[in-house]
């Protein structure tokens, strides 16, 4: 798949925002500063259509952008730390987890997670709950660039064993570096391809 066209949509603050339909939507989730601005400005060509920041908690909202006039890429609030309030980070916390688990037209979610550090437990605790409420994940490993292919490779195993032990099944592991501008097209088809299911 090629992304000709990407164009900003809306932002929401609550359920009742989001727009109506069948479009199908797939959305980004990870912690703050994770790169999830970065990765969707590579996927879509275009370096200032999400909203980049070195100050995390950036995304309080969720942000939605039409892809070819076919699909929504949704941008949500990134969960953990936050330069923030309590109460905006509680808002927009339970902001993702209703989505995720309500959104009729949400098609998968990617957790992005940062290829330079070890597991963190509020990712895969994030993707336990994915897997109770039984929504379609991936996970995307951000930053590879900066990090040994072995260190890689033991984030990815701790995730997998965490998953295993949940549900019995695997999980699938995409690997990106929007500094270096890889794993556009890996991404990308693995979305064409549930496009065409």
């Amino acid at each position: 798949m090629e992304i000709k066209k990407a164009v900003f949509h809306s932002s929401s603050g609550n359920m009742k925002q989001l727009p109506e339909g069948e479009i199908p939507e797939f959305a980004f989730v990870g912690r703050s500063n994770v790169g999830k601005s970065s990765l969707i400005n590579m996927l879509c060509n275009n370096k200032s259509l999400a909203k980049t920041s070195s100050t995390p908690g950036k995304t309080q909202t969720i942000n939605l952008f039409f892809i070819n006039e076919k699909w929504y890429l949704v941008d949500l609030p990134g969960y953990g730390y936050a330069k923030v309030n309590k109460n905006a980070r509680d808002k927009f916390q339970s902001l993702i987890t209703d989505y995720v688990s309500k959104r009729e037209t949400l098609k998968h979610v990617f957790i992005l997670i940062d290829g330079r550090i070890p597991a963190q437990k509020i990712d895969m605790e994030f993707a336990e709950f994915l897997v109770h409420e039984e929504i379609p994940f991936s996970f995307i490993i951000t930053k590879t660039d900066k990090s040994k292919q072995s260190e890689i490779g033991k984030l990815q195993e701790t995730h997998l064993q965490w998953i295993h032990s949940l549900n019995g099944t695997d999980s699938t592991f995409l690997q990106c570096s929007s500094a270096a501008r890889k794993g556009k097209e890996l991404i990308l088809s693995f979305i064409s391809d549930m496009l065409s299911q």
